[in-house]
């Protein structure tokens, strides 16, 4: 057996090269994954504009809107994708997300009227029924492979998903010295927005489902929980400590990010509102002090006290988990709701204008502020009959002041008037 000598390869340079190797068979086997996933994609594409959209639009079954509602813009969104498949198809997958990305605004106008897709379409369902045996019809053609509708439609909020790893592992996985790289980056980051759009909304209709179970949940209607800004957080049964020292009683209780509405069962006997709350006190969040009484330990239970501006409120609960989860979901709310009020407040106070006018600016020395009555009637201007008139400037309250300041404006406006009478044949000690 012979041995031949083996070229003599630095380590630095072969691990160098190794590593390169590893990125190519990735980054391989990634655009494989690609190329296959947009094939199949781009034919179930095909078959919802083939088969439902154009079809609909030749038959007339659904009106336009109707189908704009359903549809949106998949038919654009298609044909982008087809575009895209033929770029990958020959590997330039930098060069095809390139020429792909600018066309993102198809994906986010679909990924925001999904929600109204899915509900006329279930109205149409429900109403319309030559649309429902067109439906049941194009879903049994075997190129279908029995899917329906419905699962058709979320496909593009899927696939950008799918687009956000896949393009993460083929830049991971291609050198930065490769002219794809930029490419690829630029890519991420837009697939990304869109991305996080999908979950954006996605939790918004969550909490817009959340927010109308509970609405339900409560008797009558005078609780609106429909608010634009508001979250749903948690709910639970807790005991309400009475200030006297009495008997504790359960209390359902539902935390939002701006209220905690506090409710208790109806009469299981009630033909309509036996499975039902009614609401008791709506505790506003704004002003919440929220402190731990008991319950530091690992001792069973705890004791929560909140202190509101008219309130204060003592929950607890035998439940030591449950009580720490309470604690950290109120200390959540209370604090982003206090600084969410922190920044509205600082914007406003630069945001808002002076009120001087440029007359204000004008004005003699003798219109400045006097520290005592006589000396402030002094300095007031008089009129072309002999009656004094009060200086705008000493009566106009800095920028900002409120309801408060402004009663302050209108006493010190009165305030000279009535000073002016008195002295009005004394005006030689003016002059």
């Amino acid at each position: 057996m012979s041995f031949a000598p083996s070229p003599c390869v630095p380590v630095g340079a072969r691990s160098v090269q190794e590593q390169r190797e590893r990125w190519d068979r990735k980054r391989k086997r990634t655009g494989r994954e690609l190329v296959q996933s947009e094939q199949k994609y781009c034919e179930q594409l095909d078959l919802i504009t083939t088969y439902f959209v154009e079809i609909l639009k030749a038959k007339g079954t659904l009106r336009q809107d109707i189908r704009e509602s359903i549809f949106s813009s998949i038919k654009s969104i298609h044909l982008v994708n087809q575009t895209l498949l033929s770029h990958l198809e020959e590997g330039k997958f930098g060069y095809g997300f390139e020429q792909f990305c600018p066309h993102l605004h198809f994906y986010t106008a679909y990924v925001d009227n999904i929600q109204t897709a899915k509900r006329v379409l279930m109205v149409q369902l429900k109403k319309n029924k030559a649309f429902r045996r067109f439906k049941k019809l194009q879903e049994s053609r075997p190129e279908f492979h029995k899917m329906k509708l419905e699962d058709l439609l979320p496909l593009p909020l899927q696939r950008i998903q799918q687009y956000k790893h896949i393009l993460r592992d083929l830049t991971e996985n291609t050198s930065p010295d490769n002219p794809e790289f930029q490419q690829l980056s630029r890519a991420v980051r837009a697939v990304s927005e869109v991305a996080q759009r999908i979950q954006d909304n996605a939790r918004s209709h969550e909490n817009h489902l959340q927010l109308r179970r509970v609405q339900k949940l409560l008797k009558g209607r005078k609780t609106r929980l429909l608010a634009p800004d508001r979250w749903y957080i948690r709910e639970g049964w807790l005991k309400t400590v009475p200030p006297k020292g009495t008997e504790t009683k359960p209390k359902m209780f539902f935390l939002f990010s701006d209220i905690l509405i506090q409710a208790k069962p109806c009469s299981p006997m009630h033909p309509t509102n036996g499975d039902k709350f009614s609401c008791q006190r709506v505790y506003p969040l704004k002003e919440c002090t929220v402190d731990k009484v008991f319950g530091h330990t690992k001792s069973q239970g705890g004791l929560i006290s909140l202190t509101f501006t008219r309130a204060k409120l003592l929950l607890m609960s035998s439940d030591q988990e449950d009580i720490n989860d309470w604690y950290r979901s109120l200390c959540l709310a209370v604090g982003q709701l206090k600084s969410k009020n922190t920044v509205l407040h600082r914007r406003e106070e630069l945001l808002r204008q002076p009120l001087r006018s440029a007359m204000d600016g004008q004005q003699s020395p003798l219109a400045s502020p006097q520290p005592h009555g006589r000396k402030r009637a002094m300095a007031r201007e008089e009129g072309p009959e002999g009656s004094q008139r009060p200086c705008s400037s000493s009566s106009r309250p800095p920028a900002g002041d409120g309801a408060s300041s402004a009663s302050k404006k209108i006493k010190l406006s009165e305030a000279p008037t009535a000073r002016s009478q008195e002295s009005s044949g004394s005006s030689c000690v003016i002059l």
